[in-house]
């Protein structure tokens, strides 16, 4: 079921609908009606903005991660990754979440990612569990071993899994790369890269 919230149109549309009807029984029973009437689409239109601004959905919630996750590659900041990692981090190929960020903080130890753009993403949610599928094209630094030796940027497709903790935030709790520049890749050929 849809969440009323993750769509503010439909109370703005509400407030449409309540405006004409409000036209059509001015017209039909004359011009003396209460000059309040013209009141209720306006609160309704602003009441849908307004819960739209307070109510954070977990689809804003896990954009903010995916984020929070791009931004950190960028800016060379493994303790940004840390912080929106689950305790229980395991993927195909790192056994915890310390031996992923022992992976992160060598990677990131020197300039790497110039910029991160998400070209195409696809997100499941069925609390307390959710999934992301994501398309970045990255551009990495000048200076970088990878830009002077490999390429100057790549389109890498992966998979996030997340879980809905206690306080209602979202975690990442497993990471899977699914391809590198359309071809198939797994943890196990990236960590074996020379880089």
């Amino acid at each position: 079921m849809l969440n009323i919230f993750e769509q503010p149109w439909t109370l703005t549309a509400a407030a449409i609908v309540i405006l004409f009807v409000t036209l059509i029984v001015r017209r039909f029973t004359g011009e003396k009606q209460p000059w309040w009437q013209w009141l209720l689409p306006i609160l309704l239109a602003a009441a849908a903005f307004g819960l739209d601004m307070l109510v954070q959905t977990d689809l804003e919630k896990i954009n903010i991660i995916v984020n929070t996750g791009l931004r950190a590659t960028e800016e060379g900041n493994p303790q940004a990754i840390e912080k929106i990692l689950a305790d229980n981090y395991k993927d195909s190929y790192h056994n915890s979440k310390e031996d992923l960020m022992y992976y992160c903080r060598m990677l990131l130890s020197e300039p790497l990612v110039e910029k991160n753009i998400r070209t195409d993403s696809i997100t499941e949610i069925a609390p307390p569990h959710a999934a992301v599928t994501l398309v970045v094209l990255t551009s990495f630094e000048k200076d970088s071993y990878v830009y002077k030796n490999f390429k100057r940027a790549q389109l890498t497709k992966l998979k996030l899994y997340l879980q809905k903790e206690q306080d209602k935030n979202w975690l990442i709790n497993q990471a899977e790369i699914l391809e590198i520049d359309r071809q198939p890749v797994k943890w196990r050929q990236i960590r074996h890269l020379s880089w």
